[in-house]
C-alpha cells in the first residue's frame, strides 16, 4: 500500500511539479542532466537508451518541475521498484553484501536519476521531487547512488533520512566512485 502523502515542500512561485512523460521529453531531460552533471554528448547518447529502457520497466515513474510559459523542464526525477536483475543492482550487490546491507535491494524504490538545472538549483526543487516520488512508492524504503563526495546532493539525501550503505562503489563507466544510500519511507521532513 502506498505511503500517505506528506507535505511536499512548497515550490517557489512560477514552478509546477507533476507527472512527466519522460520518454516523450527524454532529450530535454538529458539536457538538464548534462548541465547538472557535466555529461559529454557521447554520455548523453548512451543515457538516452538507458532512460527509455528504464521507463518501460514495471513501476517506473517520472516527475518533473516545469517553469515559464513554455513549461520548460527545470528539474526531474525518476525511479522504480528495485529489480535485482537490473545492471545497477548487479554492480552494487557485492558492496552491499560486504557491509551487511544486501537486504536493501529487496522491497526498495530506487531513485534512478534526480537532476536540477543549474539555473534552478537551491530552490527546493530536488527536495520536492524526491519526497513526492517516494510518497507514492509502495515499498517501505528507498535506495539511490550518488557520487561519493560531500556535495549538496548528499547533504539533501542525509537531511531526508538517507544513510550510507556502501561507499567507494565503482561503476564501470564512471570516473568517480559512488556511495549507495538508503532511507526508510516516508522520508523525513524538516
Amino acid at each position: 500500500m502506498p505511503h500517505a502523502h506528506g507535505d511536499a515542500p512548497p515550490l517557489p512561485s512560477g514552478y509546477r511539479l507533476g507527472p512527466l512523460d519522460l520518454a516523450g521529453r527524454v532529450d530535454e531531460a538529458l539536457e538538464v542532466q548534462a548541465l547538472a552533471f557535466g555529461l559529454s554528448a557521447e554520455e548523453v547518447a548512451i543515457r538516452r537508451h538507458i532512460v527509455l529502457r528504464h521507463m518501460a520497466s514495471r513501476g517506473a515513474v517520472a516527475l518533473g518541475v516545469t517553469t515559464g510559459p513554455g513549461d520548460r523542464l527545470a528539474a526531474f526525477v525518476y525511479g522504480m521498484p528495485n529489480d535485482r536483475t537490473h545492471w545497477w543492482s548487479s554492480v552494487v550487490t557485492p558492496h552491499l553484501r560486504d557491509g551487511g546491507h544486501e537486504d536493501w535491494l529487496d522491497d526498495s524504490f530506487v531513485i534512478t536519476e534526480l537532476h536540477v538545472h543549474p539555473e534552478h538549483q537551491h530552490r527546493g526543487l530536488g527536495r520536492a521531487l524526491i519526497t513526492t516520488i517516494t510518497d507514492g512508492a509502495a515499498e517501505p524504503r528507498s535506495i539511490l547512488s550518488a557520487i561519493d563526495t560531500e556535495s549538496p546532493a548528499r547533504a539533501l539525501y542525509r537531511s531526508l533520512g538517507y544513510r550510507d550503505l556502501a561507499r567507494m562503489v565503482h561503476f564501470p563507466s564512471a570516473a568517480q566512485p559512488y556511495a549507495v544510500m538508503g532511507a526508510p519511507l516516508p522520508l523525513l521532513r524538516p
